[in-house]
């Protein structure tokens, strides 16, 4: 795993009537601060990628569909640095990925239909503190498409 990156799996209760998906709570180990939460919508296929945050930290869960999260480290100083971490997210594989400053990530929707991310971060969004590649930038050593076997 990337220095720094958590992933955690969250608790949904279900009965009858539906289902609660816990997403992220003040006294959990992997908050740190409120910033602002918004919902992010990839339709099949999709890749919304490459971004990085200077000071931002990102708490990203997808309660519906299914996505492929991809992070790189280009931290020279991390023990991981130069790695790639693949994860799939959804409500089958629910987990909450909390991503460090520094971090490149995005995703891929990959269910038949559009799926929904949601990210609840420790600093509201600004533009100065985003720095952002082409999904296919040569600077980032990974490949999007369909793997096979």
């Amino acid at each position: 795993m990337i220095e720094g990156v958590t992933v955690t799996s969250r608790r949904q209760i279900v009965d009858e009537r539906g289902k609660i998906m816990h997403m992220l709570r003040a006294d959990d180990p992997e908050f740190q601060h409120f910033g602002e939460v918004y919902f992010s919508w990839v339709n099949p296929g999709v890749i919304k990628a490459w971004h990085l945050h200077d000071e931002m930290t990102l708490n990203y869960v997808c309660p519906y569909g299914l996505i492929k999260m991809v992070l790189y480290d280009p931290r020279s100083d991390s023990p991981s640095h130069g790695q790639v971490t693949e994860l799939f997210l959804g409500p089958d594989n629910y987990n909450l990925v909390s991503v460090p400053p520094h971090v490149w990530n995005g995703f891929k929707g990959i269910a038949p239909c559009a799926s929904l991310v949601c990210n609840c971060s420790t600093i509201p969004h600004r533009a100065n503190e985003i720095h952002r590649l082409d999904p296919f930038s040569v600077e980032i050593p990974y490949d999007w498409s369909l793997k096979h076997g």
